[in-house]
């Protein structure tokens, strides 16, 4: 059933508003997925919040005018599936990978993260980076790791002077 011009004029105005406030995203296309499979996508996508839509490709592009998704403009063609993040970099391009090795029938067709476009080609490379929450976990690693060190070095110094002093008592008990 074909939308009347004022339910275009809402989609485009819900993706726009989306868009803006997203970080990362991504394009597929889905031809060959039947509604079994976009289902199982639909349900994937909400489990790792990621905004999950079809959308003509016109109102796409009027909605990603004047967005950091303006550079996925250019692979709008045929049936495509948008998958935008609001906080994860690397979720839209994770989600496609993994549906991806299942159905083969989607491919992406390209990617962007806060405005700078990326092949299909870098979706692994992408889908690798580290979620929001392993990223935190790193750096508090990087952060403990001195502190640690400075730790074990302080605690070895009474224990050295234990050792000598231990040491200087088995060789005066072994001089009388």
């Amino acid at each position: 059933m074909p939308l009347n011009i004022e339910a275009k004029k809402e989609v485009v105005k819900e993706l726009n508003s989306e868009a803006n406030n997203s970080v990362a995203g991504a394009i597929a296309e889905f031809s060959g997925l039947n509604v079994k499979d976009l289902t199982l996508l639909r349900t994937r996508a909400r489990e790792s919040d990621i905004y999950l839509k079809v959308v003509k490709n016109s109102l796409s592009r009027r909605a990603f005018a004047e967005t950091n998704f303006e550079c996925l403009v250019d692979g709008l063609n045929g049936p495509i599936i948008i998958a935008l993040s609001k906080e994860d970099l690397a979720s839209p391009a994770r989600l496609f990978k993994d549906f991806g090795k299942d159905y083969e029938q989607l491919r992406t067709v390209g990617l962007s993260i806060n405005g700078a476009a990326y092949p299909a080609s870098d979706l692994e490379r992408i889908a690798k980076l580290p979620s929001k929450d392993e990223a935190y976990s790193m750096l508090m690693g990087l952060m403990k790791a001195p502190i640690e060190k400075t730790v074990r070095l302080l605690n070895e110094v009474p224990t050295k002077f234990v050792r000598l002093s231990n040491a200087m008592k088995d060789k005066q008990e072994e001089v009388s």
